[in-house]
């Protein structure tokens, strides 16, 4: 069981999203008002916090959505979980698609940071069904 930490989005890709603390995740969508967001296999990205928080270890200075994620949760390793594992959170369900992606160019997110996890650590995930998601919901991987 995880804890939902940050619901974070962007209106550009390859920029840092911003936390805005609950969002509508739209079925085979995404995250309403998200640029990532479309008919693709990567609709949400999640990211574990206990990576963001090795990253900072490093000295680093991110925060949430810095690397590009739409949902951070504590509690649940998500890189660990299989391609096809479902998600839940509330009435939300997620299907995981996709595990870390390739950085063709160095992102925004790079340059500003010096690194980016989401290539190692990041998931994707498409939207089953819809809903609202906030911070402090329980989500589980099924």
């Amino acid at each position: 069981m995880g804890t939902v930490r940050a619901v974070c989005i962007s209106t550009e890709k390859g920029t840092a999203k911003r936390d805005v603390g609950r969002a509508e995740l739209v079925e085979q969508h995404g995250l309403k008002g998200d640029a990532h967001a479309g008919n693709g296999p990567r609709q949400v990205s999640l990211l574990s916090l206990q990576k963001i928080e090795t990253f900072r270890a490093t000295g680093a200075k991110v925060e949430y959505g810095d690397f590009g994620e739409n949902i951070v949760a504590d509690g649940i390793d998500f890189a660990s979980l299989p391609i096809g594992a479902r998600l839940r959170c509330g009435e939300v369900l997620m299907e995981m698609t996709q595990i870390g992606k390739e950085c063709h160019n160095r992102c925004a997110i790079f340059h500003h940071i010096g690194d980016c996890i989401m290539p190692r650590e990041g998931v994707f995930a498409i939207v089953l069904r819809g809903g609202t998601i906030q911070t402090g919901d329980e989500i589980n991987a099924e």
